[in-house]
Parts: structure tokens; C-alpha cells; sequence
């Protein structure tokens, strides 16, 4: 990235962005009556709900699909979002993470008596394991994995943020389950995300995954690093796993951990109740005309908002859905709930389109009283 230039990454510059290019947009083609509706899912639903939010006299309304409002605010349980992933994989198959629990413990125990070699040929990695860090990055890279595929859980194969397979945990839980060596069946588990050609021939666990201010994984490339920064300064990601909630190995990450983190990469200090402050955190009954879609797969809908909180602020729970479907193109493989969650917000759109075109209030103020 840009020397000089990171610092402009901030929610209230993207959303200044595009209030500018709405503008310019409605002037360049005459449409300045036009109402306009806010799309956006995951960290593009935040914006859309900010957007109306910090903008109502542009934007006459927001889809936020899949968007983490209370999370991202540093609102809720740091271990609901590994629980969830737990989850996914338990309801695929109670087997499958009860493996998944027992290959971890059986690296952890390998660790622990040194078997690093061992370690290293069954879990398939390119360069030999040597030390805790090298352990704790290889249980980073697995769990992440397990997170792309819990997200990306769709009814059909996707080349979106990796080339997945239809049901993605199903098909994983198939791997594990395939082997006998519960170390091997989790390599081949990860494999369905990392190695979905069939033609890595080992997995470099650095270069695949970095770790981050997103213990959730914030992916590879510059991206990767604005997401980084941004999850350094304004968005509270502080997620934990536990072992004890979850399938995964106990790895920590509090508001601690991350300030020594950004303040070593970025010298940054995150300002955790920023959102709360610019963009009400819970408190949101005064915003109007935002739709809240959530998928029952996905694992970020803990962190969303799931509940009305007023007339035309809407919460709708998606079944046998996964990461922002209902904002996908039509597949065949669409189950009934997400094709009845699009036309259901199709129609409360239609109505707040209909609404500002037929209000306009500078032609409803009435004139100034003189004193």
C-alpha cells in the first residue's frame, strides 16, 4: 500500500466516497429525484446500514446482508463466532467435530512430546514444523479453513474467496471422516479449501494464511493489509476460540493481544468504541428503512441484528443459508427461504422507493415564522 495514503482507510471516508459519487452520479444524469437504495453484504452491509444511517438525504434505504453491526462494534460474546463454526460442522455431522477435536488434541499432544516430523509429514506442509509458533500458525491456517467453509456454505460450487464445492462442510466432513489417522483426515478437511485442484502438493502455511487483527482471517494480498489495518484502528474483531465452546484449539486474542499487535505493525491503537460512537452500536431505533439479513449458516449472524427494532428497521433470518445468499444470483440449488427472502425485500424496497418519490420534503416545509 501507498506510503502516507493508510490512514484514508476509514468507514467515514468509504462512505464519503460514495456520498460524492451518488451525487456526481444524480447531477451527471439528471436524475437528482431519484431515489437511491444502499446494497451491500458482510463489511458492504455495514457500509449499506452506515450509509443510510450517516447519509438519509441521500439514501432512501439499505439492504445490510450479513452484516456484523454488533460485533464489529466490540458488542457481544468474543467466543460466539468459533461456537458458530463449531456449529455448522456439528449439524453436518456430530462425528465430523467430534474428529476435529480429537485430530487438534492429538497435534497438541504430538507438540508436546516433540513429534514435530511427525506433525509435519502428516499434516502436509512444505516446510518443517520446529516450534510452538510454527504449531499455533499451523492451527491458524486449519481454523481458518474451517471459517471460509462455514461462511461460504452454499447449495452450490462458488469461486468466491476460493473455489469451494457445493455444501462445502458436508464435503469436508467427508475428508475427516474418510480416515482413520484423525491428523490426515484433517489435512485432507483443509485440503477442500486450500487444495481444491488436487494439484498443491503441500501446504505452506505462512503464505497461505497470515495472521492478522482478524483472528478470523483477513486473506492474502493488499487486501489483505487494508483489512488489517482497518481491523487495527475502527473494527473490533477480539474473537477467541476456547475448546471449550468450540472444536478448536484455545487461542486467545483479546483487546491486548491486538493493541500490541497493531501497534508493531501499523503504530496504531485501536479505537475501540469508535463505532459505537459514530454509528450508534445497538441503539438504532432512531435510523429508519434498513433491512437486516442474515443467513442460519453463517457464523458472523451472531454479531448481527436479529430482530426488528422498529416498522422499517427489519431483521430477517434466512434458513439454510449462508454468508450475505440472498444477495447472490438466482441458482437452481437456492433453497425456498432464500428465494422468498428476495422477493419478500424486493417489496419492502419497492415501497421506500415508491414513498420517496411521492415525499419530498422542501416541498412540504412550510414557510418561516417571523418574530
Amino acid at each position: 500500500m501507498q506510503q502516507g495514503r493508510t490512514s484514508l482507510l476509514t468507514v467515514e471516508q468509504a462512505l464519503a466516497d460514495y456520498a460524492v459519487l451518488i451525487t456526481e452520479l444524480k447531477k451527471q444524469y439528471g436524475a437528482r429525484d431519484c431515489p437511491v437504495i444502499a446494497f451491500g453484504g458482510s463489511y458492504g452491509g455495514m457500509l449499506s446500514a452506515y450509509m443510510r444511517i450517516k447519509y438519509p438525504n441521500l439514501v432512501a434505504g439499505a439492504l445490510a446482508a450479513s452484516a456484523p453491526l454488533l460485533s464489529v462494534a466490540g458488542i457481544g460474546d468474543p467466543n460466539e463466532f468459533f461456537q458458530a463454526v463449531t456449529a455448522n460442522f456439528q449439524n453436518a455431522s456430530p462425528a465430523c467435530a467430534k474428529a476435529v477435536s480429537k485430530a487438534f488434541q492429538e497435534i497438541n499432544d504430538l507438540y508436546l512430546s516433540g513429534a514435530y516430523d511427525r506433525i509435519s509429514s502428516e499434516m502436509s506442509v512444505c516446510q518443517r514444523l520446529s516450534s510452538k509458533e510454527d504449531i499455533y500458525q499451523l492451527f491458524g491456517f486449519a481454523r481458518n479453513a474451517f471459517t471460509m467453509m462455514a461462511m461460504l456454505n452454499y447449495p452450490y460450487k462458488t469461486d468466491f474467496l476460493g473455489h469451494l464445492p457445493a455444501h462445502p462442510v458436508k464435503a469436508a466432513c467427508a475428508q475427516i471422516l474418510a480416515h482413520q489417522d484423525p491428523v490426515k483426515g484433517l489435512a485432507a478437511l483443509v485440503g477442500v479449501f486450500y487444495n481444491s485442484t488436487g494439484m498443491v502438493p503441500c501446504y505452506d502455511v505462512y503464505k497461505q494464511y497470515r495472521k492478522c487483527a482478524d483472528p478470523t482471517g483477513c486473506g492474502t494480498g493488499l487486501d489483505a493489509e487494508a483489512w488489517d489495518y482497518q481491523a487495527c484502528t475502527e473494527i473490533n474483531l477480539t474473537f477467541n476460540s476456547n475448546n471449550v465452546t468450540d472444536m478448536f484449539p484455545a487461542m486467545p486474542f483479546t483487546e491486548a493481544t491486538r493493541q500490541q499487535y497493531c501497534f508493531s505493525k501499523w503504530l496504531v491503537q485501536p479505537r475501540r468504541n469508535w463505532l459505537q460512537t459514530m454509528f450508534w452500536g445497538s441503539d438504532l431505533k432512531a435510523a429508519s428503512n434498513i433491512i437486516f439479513s442474515n443467513g442460519d449458516l453463517d457464523p458472523w449472524a451472531g454479531g448481527g441484528i436479529k430482530s426488528n427494532l422498529s416498522s422499517s428497521l427489519i431483521a430477517i433470518t434466512i434458513k439454510e443459508s449462508a454468508h450475505h445468499l440472498d444477495l447472490r444470483g438466482y441458482n437452481p440449488a437456492d433453497p425456498p427461504s432464500v428465494t422468498a427472502a428476495r422477493n419478500l425485500e424486493a417489496r419492502i424496497i419497492h415501497d421506500w422507493v415508491q414513498s420517496a418519490r411521492t415525499e419530498k420534503p422542501w416541498e412540504k416545509m412550510s414557510v418561516g415564522r417571523s418574530l
